[in-house]
């Protein structure tokens, strides 16, 4: 059996994997981290979400699609007492990316580590679309 799939690749990556895969009016999301124009990580944990998200809008936008969309996220931290620490801004910034309170399931996981080692945050996101 096929199934139909439309795929997003980008980055230097692009010929190993894909950004996101459409299946159906599902959207499968990679993981994205907080990285800036030159690849770059800031330290702190706070910015680098906030840059994950303007990643997760970029895969969005190839699905003509926007964070209303998203239904599931996943957080993978390196270090969940950081991130607890910063609970209250995390979301506060989350809710000004969402333009509201997000309505999304979410999973929060600590990993030993991410593909590098500046890397605090890595968000995985599933989102319906039409």
């Amino acid at each position: 059996m096929s199934i139909n799939k439309k795929l997003y690749r980008s980055g230097p990556y692009a010929d190993l994997f894909s950004q996101g895969v459409q299946v159906g009016n599902g959207l499968y999301m990679a993981g994205q981290v907080g990285t800036d124009e030159s690849g770059q990580a800031p330290d702190d944990l706070v910015q680098q979400m906030s840059l994950a998200y303007g990643h997760v809008k970029d895969v969005l936008s190839q699905f003509d699609a926007n964070m209303d969309n998203i239904v599931d996220e996943t957080w993978f931290v390196t270090d969940i007492d950081d991130c607890m620490a910063k609970v209250e801004e995390l979301f506060s910034e989350r809710q000004r990316l969402y333009g509201k309170a997000p309505e999304v399931s979410q999973t929060l996981v600590q990993v030993a580590g991410l593909v590098d080692p500046s890397f605090k945050i890595e968000i995985k996101c599933i989102a319906v679309i039409n």
